[in-house]
């Protein structure tokens, strides 16, 4: 099996393991980011307000 780490990797996990606060931290600055629950009355506007798009985007109109 490969077991490579880069050493970007390496430095991680060891810092994560010296300091297990900044995984907490981590993990709760993922949720302002990633782990949102989006709004369905937004989202329908966001759809509704898309532009169709051309079958080829270079020929001019």
């Amino acid at each position: 099996m490969y077991h490579y780490q880069s050493e970007a990797t390496r430095f991680l996990n060891d810092y994560i393991e010296k300091h297990p606060q900044e995984a907490q931290q981590r993990l709760k600055n993922r949720a302002l980011l990633w782990d949102v629950e989006l709004n369905p009355e937004e989202q329908a506007g966001y759809e509704a307000a898309k532009l169709p798009k051309k079958p080829y985007a270079y020929q001019p109109d």
